[in-house]
């Protein structure tokens, strides 16, 4: 990432269009503020923020550009349920899911526009068409996406009003007295590494994470997790907070590779949807993957 600031010649005039006029589009602008990439004083922006004359903006650029619109990619992919309006993959670790500076192409978009052609909703716009939650690359497991822009608004407010259901499986370091829990803490971007999230009072949101042993292993813990809000990184940044980093977690664990895996050993197990045109409810699961299991059975003894 480099760094760029920009200094406001008056005042009154939303940070957005400030950095519009600074040669970004507005797209990018919003999107670079929403995703706490502006700060000013060491705190990220709000998109409404009016500027005060002399105020010092600092704008985290990516190095390599994005491309403008994604494109279709032969890429194989598990699909799990399907319809005219909704497609729902079981995506492998390793694999990201929109296009992003660093990763331009080889992504799942690029493999469902190859796979569903122009029936993918445009809400999302160029780069996410269709993408209704996103899953972090190394995180594998069921993600949904919409065909058409009324699936994808439903599927949305299913997400807001917390009726669209995903449940996850984890192995954390640790030992847990209790069997099950609730982490109620809210999340927002890290104060002095942008490209990090943590609990925090600062410009953050609410975010609920139920948790429940699965099994014990000496050292380790296989847990479900069920989430009430989706924030970015949520069980992860989550489970080091109470201090069960994921295994494998390179950001917020241990930093580096781990029973033979590097990346968070995290699975996203099941998901339960209204459907978006006939109401029906639909209970989607999908089998711990070869990794996953393989980590199990590194962990040794199985103690309760």
């Amino acid at each position: 990432m480099s760094l760029k600031e920009i200094t406001a010649k008056e005042s009154g005039e939303r940070i957005d269009a400030l950095l519009a006029r600074c040669g970004y589009t507005r797209s990018a602008a919003v999107r670079m503020i929403e995703t706490g990439r502006v700060t000013r004083g060491g705190e990220a922006v709000k998109k409404s923020e009016r500027t005060r004359a002399g105020d010092v903006y600092l704008v985290e650029e990516p190095e390599e550009a994005a491309p403008s619109a994604a494109e279709p990619q032969d890429i194989p992919l598990e699909v799990v349920y399907e319809d005219s309006d909704v497609i729902v993959v079981n995506k492998p670790r390793g694999l990201v899911v929109h296009p992003a500076p660093g990763h331009p192409d080889g992504t799942l978009v690029n493999a469902l526009l190859y796979r569903c052609g122009d029936s993918l909703s445009g809400v999302g716009g160029e780069l996410r068409p269709g993408i209704v939650h996103r899953l972090d690359r190394d995180t594998s497991g069921l993600i949904i996406a919409a065909k058409n822009d009324f699936s994808h608004l439903s599927l949305s407010a299913q997400l807001a009003d917390r009726s669209l259901s995903r449940v996850y499986e984890a192995v954390v370091h640790g030992s847990f007295r209790n069997d099950s829990g609730t982490v109620d803490a809210p999340i927002g971007r890290h104060p002095t590494d942008r490209k990090r999230m943590a609990v925090t009072d600062r410009n953050s949101r609410p975010a609920v994470t139920h948790w429940e042993v699965i099994a014990r292993y000496r050292g380790f813990t296989h847990v479900r997790c069920v989430l009430e809000t989706g924030r970015t990184h949520q069980i992860r940044v989550h489970m080091a907070h109470i201090g069960h980093p994921l295994l494998g977690d390179m950001v917020y664990g241990a930093g580096k590779p781990e029973k033979g895996l590097e990346g968070q050993c995290l699975h996203a197990r099941e998901l339960k949807f209204r459907h978006p045109r006939t109401g029906e409810e639909i209970r989607l699961g999908s089998d711990l993957p070869d990794y996953f299991t393989s980590v199990l059975s590194r962990l040794g003894e199985r103690l309760s």
